[in-house]
């Protein structure tokens, strides 16, 4: 971020070389805009900027709770510092004095975007599973129906939950049941697609989120990830079993909001388990839920 266009240039040409992704930004107003369509890693970003404050910036930026952690750092010719070290208490996390080498420019941006990247996947990713955890799901599932009902495209939420997964737990042990927790996130990732988001919703629930997903295309997917985890064998103390799972699964377009979609794919999941388990329950629309009007699939 530099209101001076040909510095902000000459800096995104020397990253950009050396390999990073950048998008230069030179109007202040248009920042925030920036970053909600480029999801930065890093800022790098002039103190003294004609009309503006970079310290001014650094604090609205904070006030948005997507990037309170989001490395900012301060490139400036200011030396007193005293001054270098107030920025940094308004909201900056280094500080890198001009002039300075390009290699040097690349060599401290990639150490703090890496780091960074390090420290979102901690936050974001389930360590046993490598899916997404419950509250970044959750902030998916959001994105993806705001997306839906702006592009007037289907989308699908579904809740997959492990069947008797207490029974595994209790006659193989927790070890076992990791395996089998870890086998379903692995046909999870197989099944879905890039666009797709998989997360781990809590214990042994999982969600999967499908954009521009129909209800035929997503019951046969859903359908197709039942037959194959149940054919999964486990085996345990001289023995073999296998283990089914049943699902919920609701369209965006049925929801006035993302909350209300989680809440209802939840409730047809449990649906699916009070029928027998080891099946895919649909709920038709909220309208219908006192008349208990769902769709079961079982082979």
């Amino acid at each position: 971020m530099d209101n001076d266009e040909a510095s902000a240039r000459r800096l995104a040409q020397v990253l950009r070389q050396a390999g990073m992704e950048v998008k230069a930004v030179t109007n202040p107003e248009r920042l925030l805009e920036a970053m909600v369509q480029f999801h930065p890693e890093l800022i790098l970003m002039n103190l003294i900027m004609s009309g503006y404050s970079g310290t001014d910036l650094a604090r609205v930026i904070r006030m948005h709770g997507e990037w309170v952690s989001l490395p900012i750092v301060y490139l400036s010719a200011e030396r007193d510092m005293d001054k270098q070290l107030s920025a940094m208490s308004s909201g900056g996390d280094d500080f890198l004095t001009k002039p300075i080498s390009d290699r040097h420019l690349v060599a401290a941006v990639s150490v703090r975007a890496a780091r960074m990247r390090q420290l979102s996947e901690l936050m974001t990713k389930d360590s046993l599973t490598g899916l997404l955890t419950h509250s970044r799901i959750k902030e998916q599932i959001a994105l993806e129906y705001a997306r839906a009902k702006r592009s007037h495209k289907p989308l699908c939420v579904a809740m997959l939950d492990i069947d008797h997964f207490k029974v595994v737990n209790d006659t193989y042990g927790h070890a076992i049941g990791d395996q089998v927790i870890k086998a379903l996130a692995h046909l999870l990732k197989q099944r879905l697609r890039k666009t797709d988001s998989i997360g781990r919703y809590g214990g042994e629930e999982f969600v999967v989120v499908l954009p521009d997903c129909d209800q035929e295309s997503a019951l046969t997917l859903l359908e197709d990830i039942r037959t194959r985890f149940k054919e999964i064998r486990f085996s345990a103390e001289g023995r073999e079993f296998s283990v089914t799972l049943s699902a919920g699964a609701v369209f965006a377009s049925d929801y006035q909001d993302a909350s209300a979609m989680i809440v209802a794919a939840d409730e047809a999941m449990y649906a699916a388990k009070n029928k027998g388990r080891d099946r895919i329950c649909l709920e038709e629309c909220p309208d219908d839920k006192q008349e208990g009007k769902q769709i079961n699939i079982r082979t």
